[in-house]
């Protein structure tokens, strides 16, 4: 067998899974529930970010909180300051790939 399979988790549960974390990439995989989400950070690679359930409630920087649904995918800048949370009663699946793998 050539490639490498890998099993998300399918729940509800608060979930943070680091799927991948190679030298290549980062590929993670997150559930949160309502009022539910990341310490306030700086982004450490680029960040790709796709909305697969749910609607993220981001804000960037120093901007207003601003709301994303299902099929979204976000493209944010290294060293951004990220504040990820969900606001709702839906379940929020994302995947979060980081390109090139983060160095620290």
């Amino acid at each position: 067998m050539v490639e490498k399979v890998y099993k998300l988790y399918q729940g509800d549960e608060k979930t943070i899974e680091k799927i991948v974390l190679d030298e290549n990439l980062h590929y993670l995989h997150m559930v949160l529930n309502q009022n539910e989400g990341l310490p306030e950070h700086f982004s450490n690679s680029n960040v790709y970010m796709t909305v697969v359930r749910g609607k993220l409630s981001i804000g960037l920087n120093d901007q207003q909180i601003r709301e994303y649904e299902v099929g979204a995918l976000l493209k944010i800048p290294n060293n951004t300051k990220m504040n990820v949370k969900n606001l709702h009663s839906d379940t929020l699946e994302l995947i979060v790939v980081k390109a090139p793998a983060p160095q620290n």
